[in-house]
């Protein structure tokens, strides 16, 4: 249940984020206002995830989700009534908000699947999402047809009956009397991370950080990047990202947990990381449409290795009860990263070239991406120091 309600939750996600960019010029937004409009998800994502995390250490992971989901159906009501840039950015902060959850899901499955299972099983719930991402364009581009409004009403429509399946149907994970009774600042595990970088459960969220990055930086221009040298519309944008979408979900669902077992999390990591900047650098050199294609599916197979096996390899080195505390941490670090990388691009894309986003991205993948091999699959600690 809990992959169908992420898959219908990323649907309406991935309706509305590829149209951004064309609603936010259509309002004489710049391109540096369509990064800000993308890192606003983040900065509000940043705030929640951690309290998110907490709050479904102490009280569960259903309710949690259940108030994201919630959020969500409002935010894309108002995306639907958007007729000017300050209403696109309180949709995102709304979205945002309820955003926050992502660490509250990839929880509910430490709680539920063994650690050696846990790299396949967030896989699935990735794939879930990578369907999503496969559906929602489409769905998205097929709704403006109807006028501009309907893509997001359309998206609040499916959160509130997927809001009353996951209500209905979405058992509780947690099992009593192991939530975090510790007293500890939520921001406290965070802070850990930052003053504790050697640490093996900082170097998993660093590194996924870095790919968050590298991802982000990419999403956040390629309808920009599309639109301009290759002349897509806000009624064929969906087709690109569900071809995109479509790759990610065979990677996950059919192929990523054959390579994880052959491989282990570690080299998948390692390997995603690889494919990731090759992906990014190749991007700008493709030429015709139909090369770009073939260059596409490197970016979706990196990151359908590096996100599952690093997010599994954090829920295994995380101290027992902080759970997820420490995955909501981990979203809280891909928030910042989220935050910083539209805001990236879109300035290299806008001030210098339509490549430069794309070399920056692929460069620090691969300066951060050191850490990958200096990292081994480690035992979960039992508490952490105070």
């Amino acid at each position: 249940m809990l992959i169908a309600t992420c898959f219908v939750d990323m649907v309406g996600f991935a309706m509305v984020l590829p149209l951004l960019p064309f609603y936010a010029l259509k309002l004489s937004a710049t391109p540096e206002i369509v990064g800000a409009l993308v890192s606003a998800f983040s900065v509000a994502q940043l705030v929640s995830a951690p309290l998110w995390g907490r709050l479904s250490d102490r009280r569960g992971r259903r309710p949690a989700l259940m108030i994201g989901l919630a959020a969500a159906a409002v935010a894309y009501v108002v995306f639907g009534l958007a007729d000017s840039l300050w209403l696109l950015f309180l949709s995102r902060l709304i979205q945002g908000a309820g955003g926050g959850t992502t660490g509250v899901a990839q929880a509910y499955i430490a709680d539920t699947i063994a650690p050696e299972n846990r790299a396949k099983a967030l896989g699935w719930l990735s794939a879930a999402t990578s369907a999503g991402v496969m559906v929602g364009p489409a769905l998205g581009s097929w709704a403006t047809r109807f006028g501009p409004s309907w893509p997001g009403f359309t998206a609040a429509l499916l959160c509130v009956v997927n809001l009353a399946f996951a209500w209905r149907y979405l058992p509780e994970s947690r099992r009593p009397g192991t939530g975090d009774g510790a007293k500890k600042p939520v921001w406290a595990a965070a802070w850990r991370i930052v003053t504790h970088p050697g640490e093996p459960t900082a170097r998993f969220i660093w590194i996924y950080a870095v790919g968050m990055l590298a991802f982000t930086a990419l999403t956040s221009i390629l309808g920009l990047f599309l639109k301009e040298e290759y002349q897509f519309t806000e009624q064929s944008i969906g087709s690109v990202y569900a071809y995109i979408g479509g790759l990610s979900l065979v990677v996950r669902s059919l192929f990523l947990g054959p390579v994880v077992k052959a491989l282990g999390e570690v080299r998948a990591m390692r390997l995603g990381t690889v494919a990731l900047i090759i992906g990014l650098v190749l991007y700008p050199h493709a030429g015709p449409l139909w090369v770009l294609l073939c260059v596409m599916p490197l970016v979706p197979v990196g990151t359908a290795l590096l996100f599952p096996a690093t997010t599994s390899l954090t829920s295994r080195s995380a101290p027992k009860g902080e759970v997820g505390t420490i995955m909501g941490v981990a979203q809280t670090f891909a928030g910042i990263a989220r935050i910083l990388a539209p805001l990236m691009a879109t300035f290299a894309f806008q001030r210098f070239s339509h490549a430069m986003p794309f070399y920056l991205a692929g460069g620090i993948v691969a300066l951060v991406g050191i850490l990958a091999l200096k990292v081994d699959a480690p035992a979960p600690p039992a508490a952490r120091p105070a």
